[in-house]
Parts: structure tokens; C-alpha cells; sequence
């Protein structure tokens, strides 16, 4: 049903998918809610790749062990599947050739905020303004009085 009105919408633009988008393709599409929930569990497939290598826990020619945080529940699990049936899970997730990942491309970029902004006034979306409040002020252990910042050292790590 996806692919259909996606398609069709397409076709209306008078626009064409690359040749080598393939020619059946599944959409999971599920209600992930609205706001932060939908932000979260989308995040998981646009910001980073499929499966990190810190959660394959095991290979051992024939079986790939790996763990994974449950949708529903949000708790860590562990599976255990064949190699071949691991490779065709990461495969479905995979963005086929000629596609992007949204936070590299487009209005999404992180350096197109201009064109992103262009776009809301040419559809008239207006957001509302961050309300820019007050820090409270660092409060000394030993007496109470306030503090003033001098200087900021960053953490070693982040040390060039």
C-alpha cells in the first residue's frame, strides 16, 4: 500500500526512481507515536548503522549471537541466529543502493539550516520561540554564596 501511493505520488511529479531500486520492497510502517517516542525509535534507523559491533557478541561460523533492545518492553536481548539469517536481518534494514541516510541529505543536513528555514516560511510553519531562561547561579559547598565561572577546562579526552 506504501510503495503504491508512494509511486503514484511520484508519477504526479513527474518524477522517476533510479534503476536500481529494487522492484519488490517491504515497508514495515507501524504508529510509533507522536513527539519524543516517535524521535526516539527513529533515531535508532536514521542516525547510526543497523547494528553496532559492541552487540554481536558472538561468530562462530555458523551462528551469529547478537543483543538487541526490545521495542516494546525496552529491555536488552540476546539472539542467536544462523550467519545467513543474520545477514538477510541486516539486509532488510539496509538502505537500498541510491538512497541516503536522511541526516546527510537535503534540508536535514546539519548545514542547512538556511534552506530549512526557507522551506518553513514557504510552508508556513512557524515554531514557537525557545524561551531562553535564566541559568541558576553555582552555589559555593561552604558557605552558599554565589560563584562566578573564570574559566572552563574541557575534559582530557576531548583535547586536540
Amino acid at each position: 500500500m506504501f510503495r503504491a501511493k508512494f509511486l503514484e505520488a511520484l508519477h504526479q511529479l513527474t518524477l522517476t526512481l533510479p534503476d536500481a531500486v529494487p522492484k519488490k520492497w517491504v515497508v514495515d510502517c507501524q504508529h510509533v507515536g507522536r513527539g519524543l517516542p516517535a524521535i526516539k525509535y527513529l533515531s535508532r534507523y536514521l542516525y547510526r548503522g543497523v547494528i553496532s559491533e559492541k552487540n554481536i557478541i558472538s561468530d562462530d561460523g555458523t551462528n551469529v549471537t547478537f543483543r538487541y533492545r526490545e521495542s516494546q518492553s525496552g529491555n536488552w536481548e540476546t539472539r542467536c541466529v544462523k550467519g545467513e539469517y543474520f545477514i538477510w536481518l541486516v539486509f532488510q534494514r539496509a538502505l537500498p543502493k541510491g538512497f541516503r541516510r536522511v541526516r546527510d541529505y537535503g534540508f536535514l543536513h546539519g548545514n542547512a539550516k538556511i534552506t530549512l528555514k526557507r522551506i518553513q516560511l514557504l510552508l508556513k510553519v512557524f515554531l514557537p520561540t525557545a524561551i531562553k531562561t535564566k541559568r541558576p547561579a553555582l552555589a559555593c559547598k561552604h558557605c552558599g554564596s554565589p560563584m562566578a565561572i573564570i574559566a572552563f577546562i574541557p575534559p582530557a579526552w576531548r583535547a586536540g
